[in-house]
Parts: C-alpha cells; structure tokens; sequence
C-alpha cells in the first residue's frame, strides 16, 4: 500500500514539473511563433490571439530573403566558429584536464588557480580588440573563435580535470606494462572514457557559442561575416515596427539550439555529475 502511495505521488510531481517547465518555456515560444505568421498590424498587438490569415510562407520566407539571404550566411558562419570552437576546447582541455587531474605540485596548483581566476574576472574588452589588430585577425571569424575559445577554456578545463580524477591510475599502469606509449594511452584508453563530459562540453559550449550576441557584436562587427544573434540586431534595426519578421527569425535561429539541448540533457546532466564524486 505505502508503495502504490509513493508511486503516485512521485507520478504527481512528474506531471507538476512538466506542467512548470512547459508554462515557463512552452508560453513564451508559442507566444513568439504565433506572431511570427501573424501580419504585422496583427503581430503589433502582442496578444495570443490567433490571426486571421496564417502567413508562415510569406513571413518566413521574407526573412530569409532579406539582404541576400544573409539569415543563411549567418547559420554557416555560427556553425563554422562553433564547430571549430567545440573542436579546440576538446584537444586542449581533455589534454589540460588531464594532467591537472594526474600532476601534482605547486605548478599544477598555480595552474588550476590561474583557470578558477579566468572563471571569476570578466574579459576585458578593450585590451583584447587592441590585441587582435596588433595579430591582424580584427575584426574575422579567427579573432572571434580565438576570444570564444579563450573565455570557454577555464570552465571546460575544471570540467575534464574533475572527470579524468575519476578514472583509475590502474589502467594507465596496465597500459604501460603492455608497451603503450603517453600517446597511445591517452588517445586509446583515457579519451574514449572521457566521452560523457566531451558531450557535456558539446552541448554546452556549442549552444553557448552559437546563441552569443555579445561577442560577436564587439569582435566581428559588419554585415560581411554576420551571426545568427546579430540579425536579430540587424532585423530590429530595418524593421522596428515589424515584429512579425522579427518573431520568425527569433524562432529560426531558436530551433537549432533547442533540439540538441532536448536530445542531448541526459549526456550533459551524465557528463556534469560523474565528475563530481570520485569513485
């Protein structure tokens, strides 16, 4: 009897927290796709109310078109700084996690507090574009990928050093008993077990990347290279009045994003909480 009680009640709160989250996110995305095929008298009125002609082909269609498809030139611009991005903090940070995680002494702990102090100061601004145009890569997508990796290493670092602390020095033993070099163990034996937290680092850092506005407004201004984040800036700026085709591209460079985070949130809850206790 206490056991079909629990059961129901647990039933209960499953029901109560899809209930919560689809009120909180669910509301506020039909609100922004209801007035992205609304005209834009209608989508004016910032109400819930049905319109009177659906225009999803128009509307949408309108911005895709808008300064020579830039819309499309932007989701390949984000893809490419995000992929590069994703593939940067992978190398360097499962290398770096994992000798913080195995080396010990004052230089690794230097090491470590030096990544906890680029977690706690934030980037300065000024110093960093006066940098890029002394490299010459201000203001290109390489500039930009180099700031993103830049503030996403400390984070991604902790991340893969508290997983690598999981794993037993008995393997790496093993390995070198059976003639693997540093190498060889690393990329054969240590990495594969590092593949829940690499995609936690994934979904995290690419949805972070690609949904940046701010970073990409300050390191690569201009319509050359745009993002998908700044023709949302672009579009406000040429239709200020015209929320309908604001409200579509909102949705447009939303559903990316959404749907890796919906297929991929056990991996990173997986990829978060396996490090935090040592077995």
């Amino acid at each position: 009897m206490t056991n079909k009680k629990e059961s129901f009640s647990w039933d209960l709160k499953e029901i109560l927290a899809i209930f919560v989250a689809l009120t909180i996110f669910g509301i506020p995305f039909y609100f922004m796709f209801l007035n992205s095929v609304k005209s834009r008298q209608e989508a004016g009125l910032m109400n819930l109310e049905l319109p009177e002609k659906f225009l999803f082909i128009e509307n949408y269609s309108q911005v895709i078109e808008t300064n020579n498809f830039m819309v499309v030139r932007a989701f390949l611009n984000s893809s490419y700084i995000t992929i590069v991005n994703i593939l940067l903090l992978i190398i360097i940070c499962s290398l770096g996690g994992y000798i913080l995680a195995r080396a010990g002494g004052k230089l690794m702990n230097g090491v470590s507090f030096f990544l906890l102090t680029g977690l706690m100061l934030p980037p300065a601004l000024i110093p960093s574009i006066w940098l890029l145009n002394f490299l010459g890569i201000f203001p290109t997508r390489l500039g930009l990928i180099m700031i993103q990796a830049a503030l996403n290493i400390p984070f991604t670092a902790m991340l893969y050093r508290g997983f690598a602390g999981t794993i037993p020095r008995e393997m790496e033993e093993a390995a070198y008993i059976d003639g693997c070099n540093s190498v060889d163990m690393f990329v054969r034996i240590i990495f594969p077990l590092l593949l829940p937290v690499t995609a936690t680092v994934t979904v995290l850092t690419g949805v972070n990347i690609f949904n940046d506005f701010v970073n990409p407004l300050y390191f690569l201004p201009g319509a050359r290279n745009p993002t998908v984040q700044l023709t949302l800036y672009n579009f406000m700026g040429r239709y200020s009045a015209s929320w309908n085709l604001l409200f579509a591209n909102v949705v447009l460079v939303t559903i990316p994003p959404l749907i890796l985070f919906i297929f991929c949130n056990k991996r990173i809850v997986a990829g978060i909480t396996a490090g935090a206790v040592k077995g």
